[in-house]
């Protein structure tokens, strides 16, 4: 058994209805000044009423940041440490997708610390201290409330991440009513982004691949694989909605240890350039790729395929990685979810510049199970589209 690390968010509460209590919750560590973000989408429909009358009947003074947009760029985390700043915030509360919440992870270590943002794009890169931070998902797909990862984009199209345990929220709060208006299709794309992460760093080749976290990409697959179906075709069941939340999250303890490689690679250039949502960007490549990988994780993928399709089981070991790929084409039909790049208006002409982008994309690439050179990316997107 090789040494290895796993890091994890300090307190995880998963409750229905917790929203409406989250006074009692968050600010015995978040101080009575908090500084909540989210965008402004959640903030229309009315979603975040619960949370802010709770906070505002228990005293706190609450500043909401709103702006956050898909794709974040710098703009918004510079903005957001000013705000935070300018509100003398003791604490910093997302709710919301992968957006607010990656957002919020940087902008409270950027006002704890006192660093440049530039100083903390890479693995380790960043010294702290941060704010007092706490996140709540309304999508089942990023798990960025138990990862130490955020995503930023740099100038017009490449995105950069942030990785360090810094990042690691006090708290992070499942609360499956906030999933319930989430429409199919973004259930859908965010679900199997969270299946993303799961497959991808059970298969991760990291020194830092670790039995803890391929026990939860494994338990995260069989929740997920079970009820995504039944969460994008029937909305309102409360069950089935709980379980894709902790199936995400655990996704997402899974890989914040042992990272996703090329799936994610390949999906960042189809997010930065094109603003395909990151689940739909990784839902696109997914299956070439894993595809792409059977030569040298035949046997890797086969383990796992179980998990999310149970009925594989019957089909013998030796071809069971195949079946998975099969497996996973088929779910994304069935799931409505739009095949190949040119159904979200990606021109063939722009792949060699795709391929280009995520051949820089190096820190997630040295995870892939098999080598990837400049014409196997092309390759792929072209399969892909």
């Amino acid at each position: 058994m090789n040494d290895f690390i796993f890091n994890t968010t300090k307190t995880i509460v998963s409750q229905l209805g917790a929203a409406t209590r989250i006074a009692e919750i968050v600010t015995p560590v978040l101080g009575s000044r908090i500084v909540f973000v989210t965008d402004a989408g959640l903030r229309r429909a009315g979603l975040l009423e619960p949370a802010l009358a709770s906070l505002r009947n228990a005293g706190a003074s609450v500043e909401i940041f709103d702006e956050v947009v898909a794709d974040p760029p710098e703009a918004n985390v510079l903005s957001l440490v000013g705000v935070i700043r300018e509100h003398g915030a003791t604490g910093v509360l997302a709710i919301g997708g992968g957006s607010p919440m990656d957002v919020a992870k940087v902008a409270a270590l950027i006002a704890g610390g006192g660093e440049q943002l530039s100083e903390v794009y890479g693995v380790d890169k960043a010294r702290g201290p941060r704010l007092p931070l706490a996140l709540v998902p309304t999508t089942a797909g990023t798990g960025s409330e138990v990862t130490p990862v955020a995503i930023i984009t740099t100038g017009e199209a490449m995105k950069a991440g942030v990785v360090s345990p810094l990042l690691l929220p006090d708290i992070a709060i499942l609360d499956a009513e906030l999933t319930i208006g989430l429409p199919p299709a973004v259930t859908a794309a965010t679900g199997i982004d969270a299946m993303v992460h799961a497959i991808e760093s059970y298969a991760s080749t990291s020194a830092n691949n670790n039995p803890i976290s391929q026990g939860l990409a494994r338990q995260a697959l069989r929740l997920l694989g079970a009820n995504i179906r039944e969460a994008t075709f029937n909305g309102t069941n409360r069950e089935a909605r709980a379980a894709m939340l902790l199936g995400s999250l655990f996704a997402g303890q899974a890989f914040g240890n042992s990272p996703v490689a090329a799936v994610h690679a390949l999906a960042y250039p189809i997010g930065g350039h094109f603003h395909v949502p990151h689940g739909l960007s990784n839902a696109l490549v997914l299956a070439p790729v894993i595809r792409f990988n059977l030569p040298k994780a035949r046997h890797i993928y086969a383990q796992i395929a179980v998990d999310a399709f149970p009925e594989l089981a019957t089909v013998a070991f030796d071809l069971r990685g195949e079946a998975f790929v099969d497996k996973l084409v088929e779910l994304n039909r069935e799931l409505k979810v739009p095949q190949g790049l040119q159904a979200v208006h990606i021109p063939r002409e722009a792949l060699p510049m795709m391929a280009q982008d995520a051949m820089k994309q190096t820190r997630l690439l040295v995870n892939n199970p098999r080598a990837m050179t400049y014409d196997d990316v092309l390759g792929i997107y072209e399969e892909a589209f």
